[in-house]
């Protein structure tokens, strides 16, 4: 996808060099090459592919491509790679901006769902939101930070938002920890999950996700047969469809996403990222109380 953008974003830097190519060729053209048929202005105004394939002779063509090649290896090789970086981080701030857009009209669905699972200390002064999946290698990159934060910043509320995307054994194992949280025990089965098991993920066979899920529910004490009733029941589904309905609300394309503040973090942010969001979100907050 890069390759494809800064192709294009070449082609269109490059359209007044290519005119005077044309310029440049027609002052001397090959003998046996066809006569341009069409004005300069008709080819920069048009598409580059129809002013190749509709316009340019083959020897026309060839001292467009050495042109291009020296602008962009020898004379100006930024200009295309500071065009696709300007591009990208316009897209990068409409999707922060959106993404705040989004925060503030699911504030409540983020922040106060009392369904989601809290961890951390559920009185703290300041909130982290994680979206994970149980099959994300990221997500489980990013669990020993998370868990280091808790253990050492008794002020953190932590939100836990189950986000299956990564394919049915992701959405089993999240009904299986929202059904944990029934017997008391969602964090345990969480952090063996992420510590000592290993949920696949994509089309892997139903037995072995179920092998998986039911090993680490006997490892942690759960009532077998309550934790497979709980899993079918209709409002844990409902809770699953509601998080990844949230997820992409908010722009969280990927696991693990975390919402700190009115912020939102995309992948597995390392310990002193987080802790700087999380002090960030702690100054912005006491800031706005004294407004």
């Amino acid at each position: 996808m890069r390759r494809t953008l800064l192709l294009s974003v070449a082609l269109l830097a490059l359209m007044p060099v290519m005119a005077h190519a044309v310029d440049a060729t027609k002052a001397a053209p090959a003998p046996a090459a066809p006569a341009v048929t069409k004005p300069i202005s008709s080819v920069t105004t048009g598409t580059a592919d129809a002013a190749v394939q509709g316009t340019f002779s083959e020897t026309q063509k060839a001292a467009i491509e050495a042109i291009i090649k020296e602008y962009l290896t020898k004379k100006e090789p930024e200009v295309v790679y500071n065009a696709a970086m300007e591009y990208e981080k316009r897209q990068m701030d409409e999707a922060a901006a959106k993404a705040s857009t989004a925060l503030t009209a699911d504030h409540d669905k983020v922040f106060n769902d009392p369904n989601s699972p809290i961890g951390g200390n559920p009185n703290g002064d300041v909130t982290m939101v994680e979206f994970f999946d149980y099959a994300c290698g990221y997500c489980k990159m990013a669990e020993p930070s998370v868990e280091k934060l808790i253990k050492e910043d008794k002020g953190i509320k932590l939100i836990y938002k189950d986000y299956p995307i990564l394919g049915e054994p992701s959405e089993k194992a999240a009904k299986a920890a929202l059904a944990a949280a029934r017997q008391g025990k969602y964090i345990p089965f969480h952090d063996y999950l992420f510590a000592k098991a290993q949920v696949p993920h994509g089309n892997a066979p139903a037995e072995t996700t179920d092998k998986v899920l039911m090993d680490a529910a006997k490892e942690v004490g759960l009532d077998i047969a309550k934790l497979k009733k709980d899993m079918d029941d209709p409002a844990i589904t409902k809770l699953v469809d509601a998080n990844v309905a949230l997820g992409q609300d908010i722009g969280a394309r990927g696991t693990p996403t975390f919402v700190i503040g009115d912020k939102v973090y995309p992948g597995a942010l390392p310990y002193e990222q987080l802790k700087s969001a999380l002090n960030d979100a702690r100054t912005s907050s006491k800031d706005a109380t004294k407004k």
